[in-house]
């Protein structure tokens, strides 16, 4: 994915560290909220919300949806080595390209939340998840900040795309 130094959504001569900061903001709101239900949960706790929404105690070994959670404990570092190169790869492009605002913003929502589950990761060996949505008996798998950052990150990373693609026609 070829960039150029300035797009019509920054300017050149920009800063990273705005992008940086950003990312921090989510790493801290993380971090926070997993302190509170490490904190004020039980493993398997949980607190009715509405009908649709409950707050969880949930431990992840694996990746998104529990991808490899009951692969013997390798993973965690597979998983924090990921975590490690993409943190790399995302400071070199928010360098790179600090002025393209919607680049930018997506690649800082993804790295803090990288971060925010690496911690995790090296902390405890597992992921807290405690954002727990449902219907009708049928539970979208827990979550937590990081992972709404990474989400979050990875649409607005593919609408960047969509828009850059568009300009240039």
């Amino acid at each position: 994915m070829a960039r150029s130094s300035s797009s019509a959504f920054g300017r050149s001569g920009a800063s990273m560290w705005p992008w940086l900061a950003w990312a921090v903001v989510i790493l801290i709101a993380d971090q926070v909220t997993k302190s509170l239900i490490l904190n004020h949960y039980r493993l398997g706790d949980s607190t009715f919300i509405t009908s649709f929404f409950n707050i969880v105690r949930a431990h992840n070994t694996g990746a998104a949806f529990s991808f490899l959670s009951d692969a013997g404990g390798w993973q965690r570092w597979l998983f924090t080595g990921i975590g490690a190169v993409a943190t790399i790869f995302i400071v070199w492009q928010l360098r790179a390209h600090p002025g393209q605002k919607l680049f930018c913003f997506s690649l800082a929502s993804i790295l803090g939340g990288a971060i925010g589950n690496v911690v995790d990761r090296l902390m405890h060996g597992y992921v807290v998840d405690f954002l727990d949505f449902h219907v009708s008996g049928w539970h979208f798998p827990a979550f937590n900040v990081a992972d709404s950052a990474i989400t979050l990150g990875a649409v607005c990373l593919i609408l960047d795309e969509l828009l850059r693609v568009r300009r240039e026609r």
